[in-house]
């Protein structure tokens, strides 16, 4: 088959729908599939794999996202090639998609990956909660009546999807990650690398320094908790545009000997970090199907996240993790139920470890692919 991804943020910036189509990308591919990405991007970045199509736009600050207004002739020639469009953004590649779909009849898919409507909160604070809502679900049940399949990674966002108002049939099908790098990573990083005693009970967090992850709630969350507890540190890596003001905020709540910020690493060598936790830890509800819960199952840690669309998906309260309600006392508790039980989080990440091998990313493709089939046959 000859399929089109269309993305509106790929490498060199990283994040989880950067490693989603990546890793999609080289399934099909490595399957014989014929795959081009298109991606809106600023001239200078030289691509080390085949097939991907730069768009020229305009960046937004330092997100790594751009604004493109057209498709250049070399990517209309290669889009109506395509047997089917698999778009994941609804915004920029959505409406590149839109345009290459109706115009040369081809079949498009869309995979919900975010929760748009958490950020439409935190990016346009100034616009009434009412309006960006209405807002939003207008454009969706537009945008979906366009789409002739959407791709839910989870139940609980299918259902949301559904709320919206969407026009199209949804399919869920769960993201996936490669998942015997996390099992068995080449090395672990130590304590001592992190600047923490050997006796350290580590609660990891991974992802993006950013508000939608409510990264300040879970520090001044594990204020308490490191309160409680002597040896529990609280470990978080990742970049974004938040990450001086999370080191400031730190600083002000006097936490600084019981917290370290990595900054950004590679995510070739994400699972040496994912190895240095004893639980994962995270206080965001902006999540899909988060592909960090994955990743840390795989590593075989237990995972803590509050009970919302997309985590509750993911953590089995109980058996491969802990869920606590959307209020502090709830979250708290548990924090610090999993950091003093040495017994609990080894039963827990055992099971998540084989919770995990049912999340691959080949799984996660194949179904892709038969679903992409269908509609070409159609």
């Amino acid at each position: 088959m000859r399929i089109a991804l269309l993305t509106d943020i790929y490498k060199p910036s990283t994040n989880g729908i950067v490693h989603h189509v990546a890793l999609l990308k080289q399934c099909l591919e490595a399957w014989g599939e014929t795959v081009w990405l298109f991606v809106p991007s600023s001239d200078g970045f030289e691509d080390e794999e085949a097939n991907v199509i730069r768009i020229p736009g305009i960046p937004l600050a330092d997100s790594g996202y751009h604004l493109s207004l057209t498709l250049p002739r070399r990517a209309r020639e290669l889009l109506r090639k395509m047997n089917v469009l698999h778009v994941h953004h609804p915004f920029v590649s959505g409406s590149f998609g839109l345009y290459a779909a109706n115009r040369y009849q081809i079949p498009m898919v869309f995979t919900n990956h975010t929760r748009y409507d958490l950020y439409v909160k935190h990016y346009l604070k100034l616009l009434p909660d009412t309006i960006s809502d209405a807002a939003l679900q207008t454009y969706f049940h537009s945008f979906s009546q366009g789409c002739d399949a959407l791709v839910a990674p989870s139940e609980g966002m299918a259902e949301m999807m559904q709320s919206w108002g969407t026009g199209s049939k949804i399919v869920v099908i769960p993201n996936g990650v490669q998942t015997e790098r996390f099992t068995s990573p080449p090395r672990r990083v130590t304590r001592a690398e992190l600047g923490l005693p050997d006796h350290a009970v580590i609660a990891l967090y991974v992802g993006r320094m950013s508000a939608e992850k409510n990264i300040d709630r879970l520090l001044r969350l594990f204020r308490y908790v490191a309160d409680e507890h002597e040896t529990v540190y609280l470990v978080l890596v990742g970049d974004g545009p938040d990450l001086d003001d999370l080191r400031r905020l730190v600083h002000e709540l006097g936490i600084s000997a019981r917290v370290r910020f990595t900054g950004g690493v590679s995510y070739a060598t994400m699972p040496e970090y994912m190895g240095a936790g004893d639980f994962f830890v995270s206080a965001s509800q902006s999540e899909v199907h988060p592909l960090t819960f994955i990743e840390a199952a795989a590593a075989h840690l237990p995972a803590l996240g509050i009970r919302s669309p997309g985590v509750a998906d993911i953590i089995k309260d109980g058996e491969t993790g802990l869920l606590a309600e959307n209020n502090d006392l709830s979250f708290g508790l548990r924090f610090l139920h999993l950091a003093q039980d040495a017994e609990l989080r080894h039963r827990l990440g055992q099971q998540a470890g084989d919770y995990a091998r049912t999340l691959s990313v080949e799984n996660n493709a194949r179904r892709l692919l038969e679903l992409y089939r269908d509609l070409s046959n159609q």
